[in-house]
């Protein structure tokens, strides 16, 4: 699955989490959501590092777009993570259900 993650995220331009979410709730429908997101992150963050810095010894990233991208998402990251501890789990798949189809049918119609 790591593999077919790889792939997919190379082809696709779509973000590691969504991908990864979805296979990891796929394959460990017993595991709470919040141990599924974490998980996801922490493989994500590593990937996307990895594969950011070849971007950016390659002279793909724009550096001001980058600096306002971590200005906005670094705070969200830590207001999404006590939020996601206080949700029950049941509510919170059903919402990360929702997120990664909606992420799905935009992706399967904007190509």
């Amino acid at each position: 699955m790591g593999l077919l993650l790889g792939i997919c995220v190379t082809l696709s331009s779509v973000g590691a989490g969504a991908f990864g979410a979805a296979i990891l709730l796929t394959i460990y429908t017993q595991i709470s959501a919040v141990k599924v997101i974490g998980t996801d992150i922490a493989h994500a963050v590593p990937l996307t590092f990895i594969a950011g810095m070849g971007y950016l010894f390659s002279g793909f990233v724009d550096m001001v777009l980058l600096v306002s991208l971590l200005i906005g998402s670094l705070p969200a990251i830590h207001i999404g993570s006590k939020l996601s501890s206080r949700v029950p789990d049941k509510i919170l798949q059903r919402i990360l259900t929702v997120v990664l189809l909606g992420l799905g049918g935009y992706y399967s119609l904007a190509s």
